[in-house]
């Protein structure tokens, strides 16, 4: 049987063998994790290893074999340990104790190694555990066991393999050259075995059976096969894992299988099940403990974040369409998407502050209670408003894939309104951490849900919202289109409150537009015409934005030394509004502009300023741009390993976000 890592549970199983001095009780090495992690591989790999220190043998029960409507028959599994101990049938006591009173006779003062398989409870396992503290006991289990003997267990958490073990594991299984010619759907084949080695040697199976097929070919069909019917034998270990649960936990598994994004955490889950923080903890926990769930905090969010590993999530999908209540599904789905674009707008207002929103706030959830974020009119000192906006923007962050799923998901339901209304707050998230393909998707998701509601203010500022990631992507003629129709259904709003808000926003849109394609003099026309309009509203902060846009502007027609004036004006005015974003963006680009006009040490000082800004709000698009304006500087110098050094980070943020 071909192996790969463990190399960590092995060495801390060994170390504890060593340390162990012998006691009353046997060692116990307890394995927990997900139905085809390789527990029972390594339960055995770990005994071969321990053999010579235990010579009197290896005892093996399978716990499954013994269970009746999802109780172990113990007096049976001892039974068969008797057995293998050399207790004939004749001589079996003929109930559970006089078993017990043979099997602790028979295994007392001996170094035996017991392995005991798919356990679930550790009262289930007790009874088994041999007589002499010489032994060792190896137990595998989905999920932790809590009522075995304190100090007397080590606790060995499989989780599933990364791909990188999981490709090496599958090249072990089979070699094959379509998996070195084929690295994207080589990558797929170990994406959707979501590194469990039973899952993997079913797609090694796959791969041998079907020699003269492309590896793309297969992954299209193992999908389908592994998503209709599962993993053979490790489907059976689910079946019976979820048939442990109670029916909230049970629902709760299925229902999991719905929510957007790739990871979820115990409020999200709690939103989605809609019975409350506590009913939604207690049913974690009792997936945790039947090994449902993936707990590894493989995201370093310290959240609890939670996963269902693919083919987990397609068992909870199958057993959704056994037993699940397609009333109850669609609500679940409706509840999710409404807590995600509650929080989204909560976290919006914080990280944001007041701007340009059109969709109404969503009032709280019944049974999906709010993230603890703080109140946007909450009386706070300035260092706690920056500090709570700075967590508002990374919950952004590390909930966008949710939210772009979210946006997907809505539209699917026809919840037009939810659909952009969730673009509103993920423009926010934009424009710190642009990931131009998924942003693209989802803002023209948000245009054809704003025309198919016939909700034109929200059509006018989709299409705006879409059109700046187009022409950063180089689709400048898409981005102009998108924009002239913008405008153009600004003509038909007729009376609307935000419509010179809308109207001025448009403008810049189209200011900016023009900036990237090198028209100075048409986008500095545009952004004074939107500063005009934002004046008579009045709007303070679209004045302070339209005026970095002209300051910008004004540099690049050449007039430094207005263009200083201008961002100097813009700097103060958001210091004043308390805009980090825009206090640090504004800082930049005067530290450019001073640069140009030679007063070096002064940029400098604007450019710390900034990147301090950026990092803290953890804009890695802002600080990739602001260590270029470090190289340079360095490079104006006479320092060219500094600035190599500044270059190198760059790219390396650059590469991190699939930009290198």
């Amino acid at each position: 049987m071909n192996f790969v890592n463990r190399e960590d549970e092995q060495t801390r199983a060994f170390a504890a063998v060593e340390e162990w001095n012998g006691r009353s009780r046997p060692l116990c090495l307890a394995l927990s994790g997900p139905g085809g992690s390789g527990k029972t591989e390594l339960a055995f790999r770990i005994a071969r290893a321990l053999r010579d220190r235990c010579p009197d043998g290896v005892l093996y029960v399978d716990l499954d074999d013994f269970r009746r409507d999802g109780a172990v028959e113990a007096a049976d599994a001892l039974g068969q340990m008797l057995g293998s101990l050399g207790i004939g049938p004749e001589m079996l006591g003929h109930t559970f104790k006089a078993r017990c009173r043979q099997y602790w006779t028979q295994t007392d003062g001996k170094r035996l190694i017991v392995i005991i398989d798919n356990a679930r409870y550790g009262a289930e396992v007790v009874p088994l555990l041999p007589a002499s503290g010489a032994g060792v006991a190896i137990i595998a289990s989905h999920g932790p066991l809590y009522d075995i003997e304190d100090g007397a267990t080590v606790d060995l958490e499989l989780p599933p393999l990364d791909e990188a073990d999981s490709a090496e594991l599958l090249r072990l299984i089979v070699r094959d050259p379509r998996l070195t010619d084929e690295p994207e759907a080589a990558r797929g084949l170990v994406h959707l075995c979501s590194g469990l080695p039973a899952a993997l040697h079913v797609a090694a199976r796959w791969i041998r059976k079907h020699r003269r097929r492309p590896l793309s070919r297969l992954l299209a069909e193992l999908t389908r096969e592994l998503n209709e019917k599962g993993v053979p034998v490790v489907e059976q270990v689910w079946d019976a894992a979820y048939r442990s649960l109670g029916d909230r936990a049970a629902l709760l598994y299925r229902l999991l299988a719905e929510h957007p994004g790739p990871s979820f955490t115990p409020e999200s889950a709690a939103a989605i099940l809609g019975l409350g923080r506590d009913a939604a903890d207690e049913a974690l926990e009792e997936l945790e403990t039947a090994g449902l769930l993936d707990t590894r905090d493989v995201l370093g969010t310290e959240d609890g974040r939670m996963r269902l590993p693919e083919l987990l999530r397609a068992h909870a999908r199958r057993r959704g369409l056994q037993d699940g209540d397609e009333t109850g599904l669609a609500d679940a789905r409706r509840r999710i998407v409404l807590w995600f674009l509650r929080q989204a707008q909560r976290a919006d207002a914080l990280a944001a502050g007041p701007r340009l929103v059109l969709a109404d706030a969503v009032p709280p959830v019944p049974g999906a209670p709010d993230l603890p974020l703080a109140d946007p009119e909450g009386a706070e000192r300035p260092d706690e408003a920056t500090a709570r906006a700075r967590r508002a923007a990374r919950w952004l962050h590390t909930e966008r894939h949710a939210l772009f799923a979210s946006v997907r998901l809505a539209h699917s339901l026809g919840l037009d309104t939810e659909t952009w209304a969730l673009c509103e707050p993920l423009w926010t998230h934009y424009l710190d951490h642009p990931h131009r393909t998924d942003d693209i998707e989802a803002f023209r998701t948000g245009v054809a849900a704003a025309s198919r509601a016939g909700h034109l203010p929200a059509l006018v500022r989709m299409r705006c919202q879409l059109a700046r990631p187009l022409w950063e992507q180089g689709e400048t003629d898409e981005a102009a289109d998108e924009l002239e129709r913008a405008l153009a259904t600004l003509n038909t709003l007729g009376d609307f409150a935000q419509a010179g808000k809308l109207t001025a926003s448009a403008v810049e849109f189209r200011g900016m537009l023009r900036s990237a394609q090198g028209e100075w003099a048409a986008a500095a026309a545009d952004f004074r015409r939107s500063r005009e309009a934002h004046r008579a509203i009045p709007n303070p902060y679209g004045v302070m934005l339209q005026t970095y846009r002209l300051g910008q502007a004004t540099a690049e027609l050449g007039d430094l030394e207005a263009a200083a004036l201008l961002l100097e004006q813009a700097h103060g005015a958001a210091v004043e509004l308390k805009r980090d974003r825009l206090t640090a963006r504004t800082g930049f680009a005067l530290g450019g502009v001073l640069r140009g006009l030679g007063r070096t040490e002064e940029a400098r000082a604007w450019y710390e300023a900034a990147l301090a800004g950026a990092r803290g709000r953890g804009s890695e698009a802002d600080e990739a741009r602001i260590l270029d304006a470090f190289a340079a500087l360095a490079e104006e110098a006479g320092r060219p390993d500094e600035a190599e050094e500044h270059r190198a980070a760059a790219h390396a943020i650059r590469v991190r976000n699939g930009l290198g």
